[in-house]
């Protein structure tokens, strides 16, 4: 396939998701993709609906063909005589969180041999059947595996620190994207207005905090008033309807009291003050702050353990409020130039 047909077929696959979700479920596997929603829900317990259905969208919303192009013309892609088989392993800890690294791998030519988590594996399937539905050459290109991953020629995979060092060692002899945690965090200043710290709400709690664009921790002025914070994000006091959120809610509340820490409780996230990254589910660290510019030079210092620095756009590298879980096609996990990486094979 050339690439104009492999942008193309995406583009359909786009066009296929508005349908689903916009209720104009006609093509035969609208059936198939709504009860594997349904599947993921039951199967994972941090998986919702609205959740998923809003990663859906958000890809729909990409694969245009307007997007596509302005992405993929900048790296002049070739479709390779040999291509390579490149094996992925992905996480699952959000919706379809590699989707990424399998649209740059079919979009740059080559095969792709699919390694999913247990979290998060029955969605990503059905999208590939659908591509293989409106063109058949998919089939030989796309492979699923729950074994022993064997025959490929590059790698990429997505884990915590401590199975970075794993995937580092196994795959050692391979060209690799080795993929570890990472963190965002968040950097307040006195002209934040409630209306920015309520679309903060969205960086912080959407997918349950599990992604590694939610905001785990925030930077606040020496003199901030931590009600103004409580009251913007309110309206996520619902997150409690989900149990598993609601125990771990619960259970941190309880290691938070019984060790005497201070922390600061609305009833449904506790503040606590920290000088780590990453906090556990229903908790968020802050750090008070007198100098912005000390705040500043601090996350630069640590760039590799962060994805996503949010602010009002105090550099022309952070996130505006409210924007973390919509990323662009240009934002690549660790800031790894993926689809640069694939074409050096």
């Amino acid at each position: 396939m050339d690439l104009e047909t492999r942008i193309n077929s995406f583009v359909e696959l786009g066009k296929f998701l508005n349908d689903y979700l916009n209720g104009r479920a006609q093509h035969k596997l609208h059936d198939k993709l709504d009860q594997t929603v349904s599947s993921a829900i039951h199967h994972n317990g941090w998986f919702t609906e609205e959740n998923i259905k809003f990663a859906l969208k958000n890809w729909a919303d990409l694969l245009t063909q307007e997007k596509l192009k302005q992405w993929i013309d900048s790296y002049q892609l070739n479709t390779p005589t040999q291509p390579k088989t490149i094996a992925v392993i992905m996480a699952g800890n959000i919706p379809l969180v590699g989707f990424h690294d399998f649209l740059c791998v079919l979009l740059s030519g080559n095969n792709i041999l699919v390694k999913q988590s247990s979290n998060d594996q029955t969605l990503l399937p059905v999208l590939s059947e659908y591509l293989i539905s409106n063109n058949d050459n998919w089939s030989s290109k796309i492979e699923f595996t729950r074994e022993k991953l064997e025959f490929f020629d590059a790698v990429i995979a997505t884990g915590s620190n401590n199975t970075a060092r794993y995937f580092e060692y196994y795959f050692s002899k391979k060209p690799n994207i080795i993929r570890k945690n990472r963190n965002s965090v968040a950097l307040i200043s006195r002209d934040d207005t409630k209306e920015d710290l309520k679309k903060l709400g969205e960086d912080i709690f959407r997918y349950y905090g599990l992604g590694c664009r939610n905001v785990s921790k925030i930077y606040i002025p020496h003199d901030f008033k931590i009600d103004k914070f409580y009251e913007a994000i309110f309206s996520w006091q619902n997150l409690l309807d989900n149990h598993k959120y609601a125990n771990n809610y619960d259970y941190n509340k309880a290691i938070y009291l019984m060790s005497e820490f201070s922390i600061f409780d609305n009833g449904f996230l506790l503040l606590k003050e920290d000088t780590n990254f990453s906090s556990p589910i229903g908790t968020l660290f802050f750090e008070r702050y007198n100098q912005l510019e000390q705040v500043k030079d601090l996350l630069n210092e640590h760039q590799e353990k962060l994805q996503c620095i949010v602010s009002n756009q105090l550099e022309k590298n952070h996130i505006a409020y409210g924007q973390t879980q919509r990323p662009s096609l240009r934002d690549y996990a660790d800031n790894v130039d993926t689809l640069n990486f694939l074409k050096q094979l």
